[in-house]
């Protein structure tokens, strides 16, 4: 998973340096192609494999999480 997301960022960096640098007609599709690719497909990607196995409650603010962070806190300042 890791190997594709760097291959398709690279693809679209390049699709997008690509339509930048050509004088083409179609320099214009080739970015946004390049944009298109990264926000629809590599984003998503990304971000769901760095969260596939997160707990999701560890980041909430539950009354738990709130006491854990005044106890961390109140360590702090003695």
């Amino acid at each position: 998973m890791k190997y594709l997301i760097l291959i398709l960022t690279i693809a679209a960096i390049a699709c997008i340096a690509l339509g930048f640098f050509l004088e083409i007609e179609s320099s214009e599709r080739l970015i946004g192609f390049g944009v298109l690719v990264l926000f629809i497909v590599v984003f998503p990607l990304f971000s769901y494999h760095r969260w596939k196995d997160k707990n999701l409650k560890d980041y909430m603010l539950t009354k738990e999480n709130l006491d854990k962070m005044r106890e961390t806190q109140k360590e702090k300042k003695y």
